[in-house]
């Protein structure tokens, strides 16, 4: 006697999280498909200076299925994406925003490679020194000392105010997200943020400080971020609508 085993279709194969390449309005755009338990539906999302693509996705979702979400999307993404501000280039003769206030970039050669903070025909200037390739670099390194400068001292304070302590203090050049606080009280922050006003950076460390005491965005953890910087709504919505702005200009 013989029997015959007839095996069961497979199921497709699940979509797997991790970093692709997704091509879309004449851009090859880096694009992170993120699992999360949670979640019900997919959610597509432009990461600031649209530098990139994520698409969160539910637990299970079969292999195939975030190209098709996207392909149903072409049209909003491109639209959006043609919005966006330009990528302009850090060079000399352009400005860019020190803590709000725009300042003109100068190129002063013969120095060694410093950036100084000074006035030209009364405006405020950045003259940078040194090789005039090495430009951009020296301006975003600035940046980053003036992120430890008057990041650190806001960190102590509001830490203070709330009971905790941050484990350690780090400066990231993110195009997702402008800070982070991680479970062990690690805090990063986006040195482009110091392109933003003073209240807008009192904003973002409150932001990240609170997260220290509650790990959520529910109302215990806006009413905190509220008591630590008062002007928390305003300076979200300068952020919301200048934002992208700022992630778009190119230290490269």
């Amino acid at each position: 006697m013989a029997f015959g085993f007839f095996s069961r279709p497979a199921k497709p194969a699940p979509e797997t999280a991790g970093e692709r390449t997704h091509h879309v309005a004449g851009r090859e755009l880096p694009l992170r498909v993120v699992e999360n338990a949670r979640a019900r539906r997919l959610t597509l999302r432009i990461d600031a200076g649209g530098q990139g693509l994520r698409v969160t996705v539910p637990p299970g979702l079969r292999r195939g299925e975030v190209e098709r979400f996207l392909e149903r999307h072409r049209d909003w993404l491109e639209l959006k994406l043609a919005r966006l501000p330009d990528r302009p280039q850090v060079r000399a003769g352009v400005k860019i925003p020190l803590r709000g206030t725009p300042h003109l970039i100068l190129h002063r050669p013969g120095r060694r490679g410093t950036v100084a903070v000074a006035l030209e025909d009364g405006a405020p200037a950045l003259h940078v020194h040194g090789e005039e390739a090495h430009l951009p670099r020296r301006l975003a390194d600035f940046l980053k000392r003036e992120a430890r400068r008057d990041i650190e001292p806001l960190v102590a304070r509001h830490a203070a105010s709330v009971g905790r302590r941050a484990k350690a203090i780090r400066y990231k050049d993110t195009s997702s997200r402008w800070g982070s606080c991680t479970a062990d009280g690690t805090l990063s922050f986006s040195w482009r943020i110091m392109m933003a006003p003073p209240t807008v950076i009192d904003y973002l460390v409150a932001h990240e400080v609170a997260h220290l005491r509650e790990m959520n965005h529910g109302p215990k953890f806006w009413a905190l971020c509220r008591e630590l910087c008062p002007r928390t709504d305003e300076a979200r919505a300068w952020l919301k609508r200048n934002g992208s702005a700022l992630q778009a200009i190119r230290f490269e």
